[in-house]
């Protein structure tokens, strides 16, 4: 499914376009981005949580070697995401499956991206694996006016299912306001139909803020990011959402996903059973879409799915080179391939 030459021709692509763009007026721009870091855990045994494979008795053999070897790896890609066009690399960054807050200190910290003085919005979540999502901003960029979590109500039967929380993080980027939410809805271990209401359920939530922030100002500008476990032609995106995948589509205070255009030319952020998916998407409401002076709007959409993040050789090769296969270690970074967006203003 995946042309071995086709991301190199879309960055060549990219950057002609925005060179071109650049030639005639000058423009700053803003790097938005998503990673599912891939079960992003400390070494130690947390009561009440099921971690116990990645901890150096469990299954993994999860040792302080291997952390810091996963962390330099996410380190090197977050210190690589958006600096095609803008130097100063991703601002914004929502994660997925991560432990918790002292993961992420640790993270910031790495050496490659140190410098980006990246701060942390994080809350732990009520998933029985522990794992969170969060978001991490470079603190000369983006000021936090308000952070929560807000809770997704699914039951199977009688029984609760917890699950992750919706982030949501108003903020100024560089000095815009603007909405940030971070998703990872439920997978669709059980089935896809049978989880399709969870999804659902996810969207729901962050389509309700999103009515109620655009209620109030018509161009608020939103951003949707996460694993959102479906496709842009899933009923949670296309219906639940109302995202549309033609920025032509999109109503006024409506949604426009991003990605969706590299969904219908075959190219993914996540693969399983020799099929590729595109689960890792960025949503941005309609005030992104409309250029006025001084404010950002909507620029371009990328995959980061370079070389050296895809399994060399095997059954599974270009697949993302994630950190196990089963319970062996292969070194890699993620099972997921970042995505991030740019955004412009003159």
């Amino acid at each position: 499914m995946y042309k071995s030459f086709l991301p190199a021709i879309l960055v060549i692509l990219s950057l002609v376009e925005f060179s071109s763009l650049s030639a005639q007026k000058k423009f700053q721009i803003a790097t938005i981005g998503f990673y599912n870091v891939e079960n992003l855990f400390d070494t130690i045994d947390t009561p009440n949580v099921l971690d116990e494979e990645f901890t150096v008795e469990g299954r993994n053999n999860w040792t302080s070697k291997k952390y810091w070897h996963k962390q330099n790896n996410l380190a090197k890609v977050i210190s690589l995401l958006g600096t095609d066009s803008d130097k100063e690399g991703v601002a914004v960054l929502g994660l997925a499956e991560v432990e918790n807050r002292l993961v992420l200190e640790d993270l910031v910290k790495m050496p490659q991206i140190a410098d980006k003085k990246y701060r942390i919005v994080h809350f732990d979540s009520p998933d029985r694996r522990g794992i969170d999502v969060a978001l991490i901003y470079q603190a000369g960029r983006f000021k936090v006016l308000d952070a929560k979590t807000i809770p997704i109500d699914i039951y199977d039967g009688l029984d609760k299912i917890f699950t992750r929380e919706v982030l949501y993080v108003k903020g100024l980027l560089d000095g815009e306001e603007m909405h940030f939410m971070v998703n990872h809805w439920p997978s669709r271990r059980g089935g896809e139909a049978k989880t399709a209401p969870w999804r659902a359920a996810g969207a729901k939530v962050n389509k309700l803020v999103v009515d109620s922030l655009t209620n109030i100002h018509a161009d608020a500008k939103v951003v949707i990011m996460g694993d959102l476990n479906d496709n842009p032609e899933d009923p949670s995106i296309t219906k639940v959402l109302g995202a549309q995948s033609r920025i032509s589509d999109v109503p006024n205070k409506g949604l426009y996903n991003t990605v969706a255009h590299y969904y219908r030319r075959g190219i993914g952020s996540n693969a399983y059973q020799d099929s590729w998916s595109l689960f890792d998407q960025i949503i941005i409401s309609k005030g992104f879409l409309e250029k006025k002076p001084n404010t950002y709007s909507f620029h371009k959409a990328y995959i980061f799915n370079k070389q050296f993040l895809r399994q060399k050789k095997g059954h599974f090769k270009g697949y993302p080179l994630r950190t196990f296969s089963g319970s062996e270690f292969l070194g890699g970074y993620s099972d997921h391939f970042p995505s991030y967006i740019h955004i412009i203003k003159e």
